[in-house]
């Protein structure tokens, strides 16, 4: 599964000409492309704060103000898997006044969602990918493998008897596991949460054994010794933590998964907002002091155009309902 934030997101022939994932947006001529923004920007996180989607919007959301000249407002809408948010937006006025930070989970929904108020390819308009950066697998110090090889092993001399956390199932760390269990040909059990600060007292405390979380999140606890850090998800090592090997480099060919953030609008938003959007969100993300922040919370910028991020979320669809299908999970 390959995002990469530090290699151009996606080959020449994933690129769309000319529309988006909801037709980017509809072209307005100069002389009707009204003054933006002239008032507040309502920029929905569907999440609850503190996660990386909440800091990385927030971040945005400082840049952005400061430099169109008008408040951005943080609103934070959790509920369902983001869902919630995400319906907020997709019926939201298209005038570039309500706004969506959204995570992979977005590419996740349409496998595991029965059944989707909106159509993640017609009722969005993207405007960017904001950055990007992998998860990192931990496991509990007792247990008996510091590479991703020796897990491997320890987990096939138990088959059925080893339990790894998630956020949630379906969450992109979840599938990033399934994806080591299908790849590697292994028997874990699969323990979901609410939450990653649900997993970390059973994690710390032995409860279950593996988990996959975002380096912000984990780092901390690794360098207190109470996690030991085996590797990252993605095809380069992350720079927060370079003596981390990657899967690839530690035998699985082909593992690629990256935990991405974007920016969206509602669909039908005029193509000359989204421009302006994605012109200034791509400014904000060569700020070196954005890109101090990101670095601080593992992810890396990753500027780019409209069209790109909609061919990213078109593949990233595609290729996360292949690893639902294969992992056998059933949509709720």
């Amino acid at each position: 599964m390959h995002v990469s934030v530090r290699a151009p997101i996606v080959t020449a022939g994933l690129l769309v000409s000319g529309a988006s994932l909801a037709q980017t947006a509809s072209p307005l001529t100069p002389t009707t492309t009204p003054p933006y923004p002239t008032k507040a920007v309502r920029l929905i996180v569907p999440f609850a704060p503190g996660g990386t989607n909440d800091i990385l919007g927030r971040i945005v959301a400082d840049k952005l103000s400061e430099r169109l000249g008008q408040t951005f407002v943080v609103d934070n809408r959790a509920g369902a898997n983001s869902v919630l948010g995400s319906e907020i937006v997709a019926r939201a006025s298209p005038d570039g006044y309500t706004l969506l930070i959204v995570s992979a989970r977005l590419a996740v929904n349409p496998s595991i969602s029965r059944s989707l108020s909106y159509d993640t390819e017609r009722d969005f308009a993207p405007v960017g990918l904001v950055g990007g950066g992998p998860y990192l697998m931990v496991v509990h110090p007792a247990v008996p493998a510091k590479t991703v090889k020796e897990f491997i092993a320890w987990v096939k001399s138990r088959p059925g008897q080893v339990n790894y956390a998630s956020v949630g199932t379906g969450s992109p760390p979840h599938l990033a596991a399934e994806l080591l269990r299908i790849t590697a040909g292994i028997d874990m059990q699969h323990i979901p949460y609410k939450g990653g600060s649900a997993v970390l007292p059973d994690l710390m405390a032995g409860r279950v054994s593996m988990f996959f979380g975002s380096i912000a999140t984990l780092q901390p606890h690794v360098q207190a010794g109470k996690l030991r850090a085996i590797a990252v998800t993605t095809t380069q090592r992350a720079s927060a933590m370079p003596e981390l090997p990657t899967f690839i480099e530690s035998g699985l060919a082909g593992y690629d998964v990256n935990g991405w953030y974007g920016l969206l609008a509602p669909g039908k938003t005029p193509r000359a907002i989204v421009n302006r959007l994605n012109q200034e969100l791509r400014q904000v993300l060569a700020d070196p002091d954005t890109q101090g922040r990101f670095a601080a919370n593992g992810m890396d910028p990753a500027p780019g155009t409209a069209e790109e991020f909609a061919a990213l979320i078109r593949s990233e669809i595609a290729k996360r309902a292949k690893v639902v299908r294969a992992a056998g999970i059933k949509p709720e």
